[in-house]
């Protein structure tokens, strides 16, 4: 009797791991965005093509991610210090908007998270 006990035992928690995993699947993704200018700046209409691609793939911020702007107000010598502040917050993935020199300041800031470049006119 007592080793039927055991094996069920064992089967309901086996039965349980592809849950687990999936709850631990389910965490919010962090997303650095390193901008070289302001919100303003920027513009809304390439913020606003940003969080529609996003949503295009499945991400809802405030959902299932969050997005951590830094912004260097037009300073260029700001962005190494903004993309190393990323890097301590840990974010899953910078981006970087602010064309080669803030994607270089995010290269330089890490070798181990992946960085996009955001591109385009905001027009």
């Amino acid at each position: 009797m007592r080793r039927r006990e055991v094996i069920a035992s064992l089967g309901m928690a086996a039965a349980a791991w592809p849950r687990a995993t999936t709850a631990q699947q389910a965490r919010t993704l962090v997303i650095g965005f390193l901008g070289l200018g302001s919100p303003a700046t920027v513009g809304p209409a390439l913020l606003a093509a940003f969080h529609r691609g996003l949503a295009e793939a499945g991400y809802t911020d405030g959902r299932n991610v969050a997005v951590d702007y830094v912004w260097a107000e037009g300073l260029y010598d700001r962005l190494p210090t903004l993309a190393a502040e990323l890097v301590r917050r840990r974010v899953d993935v910078i981006v970087a908007a602010g064309g080669i020199t803030a994607a270089l300041a995010a290269k330089g800031a890490t070798t181990s998270i992946p960085i996009v470049i955001l591109a385009g006119s905001g027009r």
